[in-house]
């Protein structure tokens, strides 16, 4: 049967089946149908892109993502985006010559972009797949249940989440590549959530016992615009009186409040709206930190206002984990977030200490249309953590943090390399304990972290699930290398389905991993970071997110069209 072909039992066979729509799981399905694999893509949004989209997260990137190559095809995904203001929007002169061109010019990213854009992009790279139907896209549906032969996964259930609708899907090989680890968990896979021990990890910051409730907090992100002369107060949400009182133990504040922690120095520090007038540049505030839409970046009246995104440790959700509980805490953890989230939204209207002496900026206006739900808030939350699988190899500390490798100048090589990445060991606050954030250095990806220990046929495929640890996700969770993993989960598939091989005996014969490798460079994955000062690197990394930065920071360059950037 071919892919996308329904039995009058709908069912449907395929060759790889990704759950997940994510950027990780778009990189997936995608590399698996240019590796000529019959592919289906199961999302549980009307959107596809993840954190980029339906969670509204503007890129967190590396400090050399405009001069540095890591994927030939997340550069063509940036490109886009790009080419996409260039051709359908009226940039005024300056934004088009200016380099590189930052639609809402966030302090957080080079291509702070609105989340609808980067959804139609991704849609428009898979359509080279999906118009001759090599990737079955299947949206808006959740994942249902997991099947099983053994230790194998050979399939799984779908339901649509409006009709209802279930649809059994046969693969060769499955992807997870959800958010926080859906499949895994349906499927029985080995895993871990939350925090844990020095004696598990040997990790110079893990914690000294276990706790699998010690999580990263989550938010549901919402934009707004302003008009300081308005009013667009919302309705009282239901918690409001809950939550302009709830304060954090260690906190010096009230968490809807201005006041908050350094994340380097842990000193008390004010994390002000706006800090000035919203139409200036690099204003750090929070205003500025996720704007997505600047209106003097397009022709005059095209935005009457500019627009943010808010996920500020004020709608960060930190009182009830969301893993590791039954279904009812995991919903009452989600829709008390969504109450945060909406009664941040009414404090900062109604009780804001405003910067220039008054209180609440009733301007603000909440802005649906740009996440096209009812209740303004973004179509996903914005997860830092998922279930982790237990997996062939794992990522910790001391194989890429700074302070774990005394002497060292570098991160340590990988012989399974399918990737690389950099970002800092950005561990966000917890319901007890403030945030970690120390110096990493620039690593690769091992393969080893994509596969369970025991089940066969299952690949993880988003950034938050592979088995790393909670301080390792903490680096891994970032935007491009979601991608790459997903590109790298991929690659591994098709190979394993070609070979009619479970993905663990690709990485375990070293002619058919190095023929993996291979193939990832010339899909332009870059396995190996050029020669450079890896600690002069670090450092650069760390100032790049202490100080404004718009500009590309580093020296080294990785040519995209090049296949020979580092098999081993």
């Amino acid at each position: 049967m071919r892919v996308g072909e329904a039995s009058a039992g709908r069912e449907m066979h395929t060759e790889v089946l990704v759950i997940g729509g994510g950027l990780g799981g778009v990189a997936c399905a995608m590399t698996a149908a240019r590796l000529g694999m019959k592919t289906v893509l199961v999302e549980e949004t009307d959107w596809l892109g993840g954190q980029a989209s339906a969670q509204g997260i503007p890129f967190d990137e590396y400090p050399w993502n405009e001069s540095l190559t890591v994927s030939r095809s997340y550069s063509a995904y940036r490109e886009r985006i790009r080419q996409y203001y260039l051709d359908n929007l009226p940039l005024t002169p300056e934004a088009r010559t200016r380099f590189p061109l930052n639609p809402g010019m966030g302090i957080v990213s080079t291509l702070s972009h609105d989340p609808r854009v980067s959804a139609r992009v991704l849609e428009d790279m898979l359509s080279v797949y999906t118009l001759p139907g090599r990737i079955r896209i299947l949206k808006p549906y959740r994942l249902s249940e997991a099947h099983l032969n053994g230790d194998a996964v050979v399939g799984a259930t779908v339901e649509n989440v409006g009709s209802g609708d279930r649809i059994t899907i046969h693969a060769q090989v499955v992807i997870d590549s959800t958010e926080i680890g859906e499949l895994i968990e349906r499927a029985g896979v080995e895993h871990v959530v939350g925090a844990e021990s020095k004696a598990d990890t040997g990790e110079l910051n893990a914690l000294d016992v276990a706790d699998p409730l010690e999580q990263q907090g989550f938010n549901w992100a919402f934009a707004a615009d302003y008009f300081p002369d308005e009013d667009y107060t919302t309705d009282r949400p239901r918690d409001y009186d809950f939550w302009r009182t709830f304060r954090l133990p260690y906190w010096p504040g009230p968490h809807l409040g201005f006041l908050g922690l350094d994340h380097f120095t842990h000193e008390p520090k004010q994390r002000p709206l706006f800090a000035g007038d919203s139409d200036e540049e690099l204003l750090r505030d929070g205003w500025h930190f996720r704007r997505i839409a600047r209106r003097r970046n397009f022709s005059t009246g095209f935005f009457d206002s500019d627009i943010s995104v808010f996920c500020s440790i004020q709608n960060e959700y930190l009182r009830l984990p969301l893993l590791g509980v039954d279904a009812t805490a995991m919903q009452t953890a989600l829709q008390d977030a969504k109450q945060l989230s909406l009664s941040y939204l009414y404090w900062l209207q109604t009780e804001a200490p405003r910067h220039d002496g008054g209180i609440g900026y009733r301007g603000l206006r909440l802005r649906p249309d740009v996440f096209e739900t009812a209740d303004g808030l973004a179509k996903q939350p914005y997860t830092r953590e998922g279930r982790r699988i237990v997996s062939e190899f794992r990522l910790l500390e001391q194989h890429i943090g700074v302070d774990a490798r005394p002497g060292a100048d570098s991160a340590e090589q990988f012989a399974d390399a399918v990737g690389i990445a950099a970002y800092r060991l950005n561990v966000h606050p917890t319901r007890v304990r403030d945030a970690i954030d120390i110096d990493c250095f620039p690593y690769q990806i091992p393969l080893g972290i994509l596969l369970p220990v025991r089940v066969e046929n299952l690949i993880a495929g988003c950034c938050k699930t592979v088995g790393g640890t909670r301080m390792t996700t903490a680096s891994l969770r970032h935007h491009p290398i979601d991608w790459v993993i997903g590109e790298a989960a991929g690659a591994l598939a098709a190979h394993a389905v070609r070979a009619h091989l479970p993905p663990r005996a690709i990485r375990s014969d070293p002619e058919r991993l190095i023929g993996l490798q291979r193939a990832l460079c010339e899909l332009g994955v870059t396995l190996r970071w050029p020669e450079f000062n890896t600690l002069s690197a670090t450092h650069a990394m760390a100032r790049s997110w202490s100080e404004l930065s718009f500009k590309t920071l580093g020296p080294f360059r990785s040519h995209p069209a090049r296949s020979d950037n580092g098999a081993v």
